[in-house]
């Protein structure tokens, strides 16, 4: 959005490049003061609205959007830097392609080993607290690697090989108009004021749009949240942040997307999830011994007061609700027979330590972030062009609308592997011509979203796509796609079902027996990877249901 308003203002010969930051102010302050009605007026209701055709679109646009930056930008690392007058030496072509090699290799250095850091809780070497670090910071460690690693190359090669960051040190003479642009917001001339409005509008609705989705997927009921949401409050506060950032000439920083769910996640406890494990093998071994309910129920309490370390009252207290499922045998499916395995989650709420403070710690750490420009200076264009990329990649898993695309490529006779493995519920349920049809829409649609991107100067327009989206999923989708079928498509939550095994084209049911509990080592943070998405929502994994 700020190279749209930058090219805007240069070629105004009203602005040009003097006058840039107090027209981006401008810009902060129209668009803070639109974050504030939104906040008074509890825009926030319409948050049901927002379907999750809508998220995964726009996650999708930022995913195609990071990929575009480090195509161009490691493509870009093979020539001579624009704006660039140094030395002639360096624009020699053995120096641009040795240049240009550097940089393919350390930006895919830097996608592969953050990929590779992100799967290291199940890992089968290290402690869990070593699998753990690894997992949570592995991806600035590698940056920090690459950094070093880039400093490896000999003293003979010019000191623009490979390039590295150019940004200036706020405390230089050259910077300070960044911090007092509040003297230069008289100097626009007022139609441009006015006009401001304009972009300012796209912002206030690009960040409305993305911290609502991001609220909606931070605070899901299966959190068990019990402090009321604070949507409008949040909206309030992203305004008066904009107004400061604005007024200090820096660009407002939201981008809460990846990171809120995330958040939630890390201040997730799941020690009633580690406790599933062995209270259903002490469930199934009754079972098999023909126990009756109430010593079925009598060994599952046994295990949750060991792990618990709790009173036997407390614990009785607490599993209240799991007692009356096993003895009064309330089976959703009607059978008459108590199923651990499907009933137990329920009984076992995830729980979250809910606070402030590590988001209040975040930010001050950001802000900190611009007395680190000497050492961000350090790190090659190169290692940011692979990081973009990783950022990327790390957004697919857990989009149903790239894995609906990926679905499209398996053969009709090669689709029985997808429904042997875990696979969304929507593959059982929906007939595969709904799923083409709707995932074409999506597809469709996106191009268009890009599309509207690389209008010149218009290209701020770019979200108004996303709020279109609302009334096409309310009036124009239904009359292509039958209700129960779009309700599957575009599920609120994130639906699994486990699969079935194929043989000689009958389906079996698999073993569902697992290894011992007592011989696994799981931690908290790795089960909680199994429960969740990417984008952090919680897996709700049920038996198939198709008939076959």
């Amino acid at each position: 959005m700020y190279s749209y308003l930058y090219t805007f203002a240069k070629s105004s010969p009203d602005i040009g490049k003097e006058l840039f930051l107090a027209w981006a102010g401008w810009v902060c302050i129209w668009t803070a003061l639109m974050l504030f009605l939104l906040a008074i007026f509890n825009a926030c209701n319409i948050l049901s609205r927002f379907t999750r055709v809508a998220g995964e679109l726009f996650g999708m646009l930022i995913t195609v959007l990071f990929y575009q930056e480090a195509i161009k930008g490691v493509v870009g690392e093979f020539g001579a830097p624009i704006g660039d007058h140094g030395k002639a030496e360096d624009h020699q072509f053995q120096w641009l392609y040795i240049n240009g090699l550097l940089a393919v290799i350390f930006s895919f250095g830097v996608l592969i080993t953050s990929i590779r850091s992100r799967e290291a809780r199940s890992w089968p070497y290290g402690t869990g607290f070593f699998r753990s670090f690894i997992a949570d910071y592995g991806v600035p460690l590698m940056v920090v690697l690459w950094t070093a690693v880039s400093f490896t190359v000999p003293k003979e090669v010019p000191s623009s090989v490979p390039r590295r960051l150019v940004c200036p040190l706020p405390w230089e003479p050259a910077s300070m108009n960044h911090w007092t642009v509040i003297k230069d917001l008289g100097k626009v001339p007022p139609l441009y004021i006015l006009a401001a409005a304009i972009p300012a509008t796209m912002i206030a609705g690009l960040y409305f749009f993305d911290h609502s989705v991001a609220s909606q997927m931070a605070q899901p009921k299966e959190f068990n949240l019990k402090k009321p949401s604070a949507y409008h409050y949040d909206i309030l506060l992203l305004g008066v942040m904009t107004l400061i950032c604005g007024l200090l000439g820096l660009p407002p920083s939201n981008g809460v997307l990846p990171q809120a769910p995330m958040h939630t996640k890390s201040l997730a406890e799941l020690k009633g999830q580690l406790m599933r494990k062995r209270m259903v093998a002490s469930a199934k071994e009754g079972m098999k011994m023909q126990a009756t309910k109430s010593e079925i129920y009598g060994r599952m309490q046994a295990v949750y007061v060991e792990m618990d370390a709790s009173p036997a009252p407390v614990a009785e207290k607490e599993l209240q609700n799991l007692k009356v499922a096993v003895l009064k045998n309330d089976d959703k499916d009607g059978d008459g027979n108590f199923d651990p395995v499907k009933q137990i989650d329920a009984h076992l709420p995830v729980g979250v330590n809910e606070q402030r403070v590590s988001n209040l710690l975040q930010s001050i750490f950001v802000g900190l972030a611009v007395c680190a420009v000497p050492v961000m200076r350090m790190i090659p264009t190169s290692v940011l062009w692979g990081y973009f990329a990783y950022m990327a990649t790390d957004s697919l898993p857990g989009n149903q609308f790239w894995e609906r695309i990926v679905l499209l490529f398996v053969p009709a006779n090669r689709r029985f592997k997808v429904l042997e493995g875990i696979h969304a519920s929507y593959v059982d349920s929906v007939p595969f011509k709904y799923i083409v049809g709707f995932t074409l829409f999506q597809f469709v649609y996106l191009l268009f979203c890009f599309g509207v991107t690389w209008i010149p100067i218009f290209g701020v327009l770019f979200p108004l796509p996303f709020f279109a989206m609302i009334s096409i999923r309310e009036h124009v989708l239904p009359k292509f796609f039958p209700a129960d079928y779009l309700k599957d498509l575009d599920s609120s939550e994130y639906e699994e079902v486990e699969g079935h095994s194929f043989n000689m084209g009958s389906m079996h049911s698999r073993d569902g027996e697992s290894p011992n509990p007592e011989d696994e080592d799981y931690s908290s943070a790795e089960m909680l990877d199994e429960m969740t998405t990417n984008r952090g929502e919680l897996r709700h994994r049920s038996m198939s249901v198709r008939q076959y």
